[in-house]
């Protein structure tokens, strides 16, 4: 039996969602080690002068403990 656990990160990009789930995982893959899977929670994006400036992205993080 596996004992799981979630975390939940931040993260954003200037060119999409995507990207910004990408960066979340390297970031996270530092230093958690045994990730699952990737739940994006939410998303978001800032606007400056009528257009997308950033991607934001709320997700949540599943590792196993060992």
């Amino acid at each position: 039996m596996a004992v799981l656990k979630v975390i939940e990160v931040l993260a954003n990009s200037d060119e999409s969602w995507e990207q910004a789930a990408k960066n979340a995982l390297e970031q996270a893959s530092k230093s958690v080690k045994n990730i699952r899977s990737v739940y994006i929670n939410e998303q978001s994006a800032s606007v400056k002068d009528g257009k997308i400036d950033d991607y934001r992205v709320n997700v949540k993080i599943t590792f196993e403990v060992k």
